[in-house]
C-alpha cells in the first residue's frame, strides 16, 4: 500500500497491513518436483477473470495486470466477453480467452465455471483474479474445484437496493484476497460485509505520465479540441470525462450549471466527454434535463476524444459529481497528471486521491470537494475556484501532478501487485519491477 500524507481514519490507522498475507488462504500442495527455492522463483500463472474488454476500469486493470505480470516474466490469461481491448491484452503478452463470463444467467455461470475449471487445471494456474461480480461467481467455483487461491478486485463501489443485490455483490467480499484500488473502497469493503482487514489490500491505478504530460502537449492539439467544442478564447471549461452513466452524476453537474447561470457567471462551458455504452435512457433523460433548465448554450455533449491529454489541457478544471463509492476514476487521476484543478463529490474519491481542506491545508489541496448530490455545493465549489485566479489555480493543479507522480506511478504499483501475486501464491520470493525515478 502507498504511504499516503492524507489522514487515515482510525479504522485504517488499527489495521494490519494491507500486504499481510492472509490468514485465511489455504495452503496449496506443491504440484511440482524442484526444490523449494526453484519454485518460489517460478513464474507465476494468474487466470484473469473480466466481464468484458470495452474501457471500463476493470477492463483497464486487466490490462494493466497483464502488462505487470508479463514484464516481469509470469503468465497472464484473460477471460472475457471479446471487445476494443482485446489487441491490447495480447499486445501486452497475455493469452485471451473468450467466454461470456459477463452474464449473470445462472446457468451461464455454472457452464463457465466449468471452463474454468478445466482452464486452471490444463493451464496450471497459480492464482485466479475475478474483476467483476457476475465472473467471479464462476470463478469462486473454479478457485475452490482447482484448491487455488481466489483474489476480487474492487474499482467501484456497487449499488444494494436490496438483500438480494447485497448477496450477489458480496461475491467481491469473498476472495482469499480482496484487492481495492483507494482506501474509500477498503473501508467500504470492510464497513458493508466486515471483510477483516488482514484480507483487504490496497493497491491503486498507474498512468501513463509519458501520454499525459503537460509539458509535452502542444499548443495546437490543445486548439483543436477547443476549436472542435467551439470554445472561445476567454472560455473556462469544466471538463467532465467518462462514462455517461448515472452513477457519475452528470444530472448533478447539469443543475449546478443552471445555478452558474443564475447566479450570472458568464463565459463559461461544460463539456461532457464520454460514451453512453447504450445506456440511452440516462443520455435521453440529461437531454430532457439540460433542456428543460435552459442549459443548451453552456452544455455541450461531446463525440470521445482520441486525444484526452489534449482535452485536460484545454479544460480550466476537471469536476467529478459522482453519487455512488468510485474508488479510483482514471480520469481523475489522468487530469491531475495534466496538472489540472478537480473538484470532485465525497464519494468520487478519497483523500489519498485528491488532497482537499480540512484534510490538508489549503497551501497542499490539489482541488475541492463537494456533498455527493448537492447541486448547489457543486456550484459553490466552481465560482470558488474561479475566483481564486490562474496563477492559484495553476498551482493547485501543479501539486496534483506531484501528488500522482509519487503515488500512482507504474513502477510502484507494479511492485505492490506482484508483492502480492507472490505473497498469495506462496512464492515468498517472486521478482518485483523496481521502481523508477520520478517522471517530471
Amino acid at each position: 500500500m502507498s504511504n499516503f500524507s492524507a489522514p487515515e481514519s482510525p479504522a485504517v490507522k488499527n489495521r494490519s497491513p494491507v500486504n499481510a498475507r492472509a490468514a485465511s488462504v489455504k495452503s496449496r500442495p506443491d504440484r511440482s518436483k524442484a526444490p523449494a527455492k526453484d519454485a518460489a522463483r517460478a513464474p507465476i500463472t494468474v487466470l484473469i477473470v473480466v466481464p468484458t474488454l470495452d474501457g471500463g476500469a476493470a477492463d483497464a486493470g486487466a490490462i494493466e495486470l497483464t502488462r505487470i505480470l508479463r514484464q516481469a516474466g509470469h503468465r497472464a490469461i484473460v477471460v472475457s466477453r471479446a471487445g476494443r481491448l482485446v489487441a491490447d491484452v495480447t499486445a501486452a503478452g497475455g493469452e485471451f480467452i473468450a467466454l461470456d463470463v459477463a452474464s449473470n444467467n445462472p446457468l451461464r455461470m455454472l457452464r463457465n465455471a466449468a471452463v474454468l475449471i478445466r482452464l486452471a487445471r490444463e493451464r496450471r494456474c497459480d492464482v485466479i483474479h475475478a474483476l467483476g461480480r457476475a465472473g467471479a461467481w464462476s470463478a469462486l467455483i473454479a478457485a475452490r474445484a482447482r484448491g487455488v487461491p481466489f483474489v476480487t478486485s474492487w474499482y467501484k463501489g456497487f449499488r444494494e437496493q436490496n438483500i438480494f443485490k447485497h448477496l450477489y455483490n458480496g461475491i467481491m467480499a469473498r476472495g482469499d484476497r480482496v484487492v481495492a484500488v483507494s482506501e474509500q473502497l477498503a473501508q467500504l469493503v470492510n464497513d458493508r460485509y466486515g471483510t477483516p482487514w488482514q484480507r483487504i489490500a490496497v493497491v491503486p491505478c498507474s498512468i501513463d505520465f509519458e501520454q499525459f504530460n503537460p509539458a509535452t502537449v502542444a499548443p495546437e492539439r490543445v486548439e483543436a479540441v477547443r476549436r472542435a467544442w467551439g470554445v472561445k478564447h476567454d472560455t473556462k471549461v469544466i471538463l467532465i470525462s467518462g462514462r455517461i452513466l448515472r452513477r457519475k452524476g452528470h444530472h448533478v453537474v447539469v443543475k449546478a450549471v443552471r445555478r452558474l447561470k443564475d447566479m450570472g457567471l458568464k463565459h463559461f462551458l461544460c463539456v461532457f466527454v464520454g460514451e453512453d455504452r447504450g445506456r440511452t435512457h440516462y443520455t435521453g433523460e440529461l437531454w430532457d434535463l439540460v433542456l428543460t433548465t435552459g442549459t443548451m448554450d453552456v452544455i455541450r455533449m461531446a463525440a470521445p476524444v482520441s486525444d484526452m491529454p489534449a482535452a485536460y489541457a484545454a479544460a480550466s478544471v476537471v469536476v467529478s459529481g459522482a453519487v455512488q463509492p468510485e474508488g479510483v476514476q482514471r480520469a481523475i487521476l489522468e487530469a491531475q497528471a495534466m496538472a489540472r484543478p478537480l473538484i470532485v463529490s465525497d464519494l468520487a474519491a478519497g483523500p489519498d486521491v485528491v488532497l482537499t481542506s480540512p484534510a490538508v491545508p489549503e497551501s497542499r489541496a490539489t482541488g475541492l470537494r463537494f456533498h455527493s448530490g448537492d447541486d448547489a455545493a457543486l456550484a459553490a465549489a466552481l465560482l470558488r475556484l474561479f475566483s481564486l485566479g490562474e496563477p492559484v489555480r495553476g498551482a493547485m493543479g501543479q501539486r496534483g501532478r506531484d501528488w500522482v507522480l509519487d503515488h500512482f506511478n507504474a513502477a510502484g504499483v507494479a511492485e505492490q501487485t506482484l508483492r502480492l501475486y507472490g505473497e498469495i501464491a506462496g512464492r515468498g520470493q517472486t521478482p518485483v519491477l523496481v521502481p523508477q525515478g520520478r517522471q517530471n
